[in-house]
């Protein structure tokens, strides 16, 4: 993989970021000529060509027949077929795993941004102190690999539903039990690897993850919410991931509506299910439960439904007023119902 340099070699770093930026414009475009990654990179023929060949040196990148295009783009008439870069899927790949409420969530991805091997196994996560919790997510997102899968790993992503540093300091995680929690040292004795590491608040991995794989959604801004057993939100301006002053942006949940209660006790799943196993009488009914019942318009479903998709469209003003976004994106478990109850959203924002 690519290495950063010493910051004190000017030549070199800008090197290095010059290389990182033909990855991602390869990332961005997918099969790019050589005079259009010249293009994408604002170099000239030369630089460029000196940084492509670098980059198929690392074995990152490889070269690919293009039919009847031209090195610069334009058609080919006969002749033999031009040559195109890209990136080589398999020659990297990046472990992640979520550590929820109920599960840990984890997953395989190559330098092309394609998931395999995901798991998703059951976990009490209100009953796990941090350690023993980064422990087993560590112990399943690498169980199983191969010795050559795991050369190839470059990095380890933790997503957690808690207010987070960029240091990877735990501040508090309500849905978890948590408080002031430092993961870093946790997660390296747990690794036994020596690979870059990444803990961010899970609103905020999906957020940038949602962007980063969506090139054209990048610009003005996006509010990201993620409803499962709380309410999360993460904040993406012209690409960025905007934190805050204190790394708290985006903490819609916690915002105080109708009879004093926070959002995500009104929108998240066990508010959901208490409801709905009340009116049912039906002690263990699941959140999958009461979806088919929306969907089969069950009436006392259908209320439940109605009254969320109000405090939904409540969130959606406020946020709106405060953030002014271009769009908003909903993930999690619970995005399932918008879908069934978007009429009734739209009515009441209006």
């Amino acid at each position: 993989m690519i290495k950063p340099e010493p910051s004190g070699s000017l030549p070199r770093f800008i090197r290095h970021n010059n290389m990182v930026a033909a990855l991602q414009a390869m990332f961005d475009h997918g099969k790019l000529s050589r005079a259009d990654l010249a293009r994408q990179l604002g170099l000239n023929r030369s630089s460029s060509g000196n940084i492509i060949a670098e980059l198929l040196a690392t074995s990152l990148v490889r070269e690919v027949p293009v039919e009847n295009q031209a090195d610069d783009g334009a058609p080919r008439a006969a002749g033999r077929p031009g040559i195109a870069l890209e990136l080589k899927p398999e020659a990297a790949c990046f472990i992640g795993a979520e550590i929820g409420v109920e599960h840990i969530t984890t997953l395989r991805m190559d330098l092309r941004g394609q998931v395999s091997d995901c798991r998703i196994e059951p976990f009490d996560g209100r009953s796990v102190p941090a350690d023993l919790a980064v422990e087993r997510a560590i112990a399943q997102a690498f169980a199983g690999l191969s010795d050559e899968t795991l050369e190839l790993v470059e990095g380890f992503g933790l997503a957690i539903p808690a207010q987070i540093d960029e240091a990877g300091f735990v501040q508090v995680a309500p849905l978890l039990g948590w408080m002031a929690e430092d993961l870093q040292p946790m997660l390296r004795k747990a690794l036994h690897a020596d690979l870059p590491v990444v803990i961010e608040n899970d609103a905020n991995a999906f957020a940038f993850g949602e962007s980063y794989r969506d090139p054209q959604g990048k610009a003005g801004v996006t509010l990201f919410l993620v409803l499962e057993s709380g309410v999360g939100g993460g904040i993406i301006i012209d690409g960025k991931l905007f934190r805050g002053g204190h790394g708290l942006a985006g903490e819609i949940g916690h915002v105080h509506i109708r009879d004093g209660r926070e959002l995500e006790e009104v929108l998240g799943r066990d508010h959901l299910e208490s409801r709905y196993r009340k009116a049912v009488c039906r002690p263990l009914a699941t959140i999958d439960t009461f979806l088919d019942a929306v969907r089969r318009r069950e009436p006392d479903a259908i209320e439940i439904a109605e009254d969320w998709a109000a405090d939904l469209a409540q969130a959606i003003v406020a946020a709106c007023r405060l953030l002014d976004p271009n769009r908003i994106v909903l993930g999690g478990r619970l995005a399932a119902l918008y879908p069934l109850v978007a009429g009734r959203v739209a009515l009441d924002i209006a």
